[in-house]
């Protein structure tokens, strides 16, 4: 077969594959991206347009918190929820990884905006004492409620940052499934920071028990629900 012969062949093999991948990718967008974005924004703005705060920043701040992390929450809730119902969660499911990636974006978002707040032009005295406070401490680094609140949400984002660039079809081939299935799961440490600094905000802030309410429950189902899941997976090897 000539080298020509060989191109079309190859070309006409990738037309189905193209098609596929479009009817994929329109797919997620209309039942996935477009809804979890509707949602979300939804979320953000009756957040922000009810807070007393005089600030845009602040605003913006907490309004893109508490979606966040229910988003996360929501990620691994998926599995478990599957394996109730009898089905089993593939490795990459296009619902749990475009929830998560709006979850990551959100997350970022207010982690960026969040430098911002309440130390404005000096984000580092978020996660070091000033040079009057460190006089009274060992360490530079904080080590208050505080720093804990801090350090916890920026090492989530930064986990939540690495998700988001790892969570498309190009990085699961480049990786492999083992590897990129061993990554993913970092989700869990996402979460578990996010929570850590949630709870750390709820205590620093004296946050209204509505909004406590929603980190608590946020925490408590999810690792209810992973709990049950990891009973069902362990009987099932069984």
């Amino acid at each position: 077969m000539t080298g020509r012969g060989c191109s079309n062949v190859k070309f006409l093999t990738f037309l189905p594959m193209l098609t596929m991948q479009k009817i994929r990718f329109f797919r997620r967008l209309w039942l996935h991206h477009l809804p979890i974005f509707a949602a979300s924004a939804a979320a953000v703005f009756l957040l922000y347009v009810t807070r007393p705060y005089k600030d845009v920043l602040t605003k913006l701040s907490f309004s893109t918190a508490y979606p966040a992390l229910v988003l996360i929450a929501i990620t691994l809730l998926i599995g478990p929820w599957n394996l109730l119902r009898g089905k089993r969660t593939p490795i990459s499911s296009d619902l749990r990884r475009d929830i998560g990636i709006w979850a990551a974006i959100l997350g970022i978002a207010h982690t960026a905006v969040g430098q911002n707040v309440h130390l404005r032009g000096r984000p580092w005295l978020y996660y070091f004492y000033s040079h009057k406070e460190a006089a009274a401490h060992i360490l530079m680094l904080r080590h208050d409620l505080f720093g804990f609140a801090n350090y916890t949400g920026l090492i989530s984002a930064l986990v939540l940052l690495l998700l988001l660039a790892t969570s498309n079809d190009y990085s699961l081939r480049a990786l492999g499934t083992p590897r990129w299935k061993q990554l993913q799961r970092w989700n869990y440490v996402a979460f578990a920071l996010a929570g850590a600094h949630a709870l750390a905000y709820q205590t620093n802030e004296k946050q209204k028990m509505p909004f406590v309410a929603i980190v608590v429950a946020s925490i408590v189902v999810t690792l209810i629900m992973q709990a049950i899941g990891f009973r069902l997976r362990r009987f099932a090897k069984v």
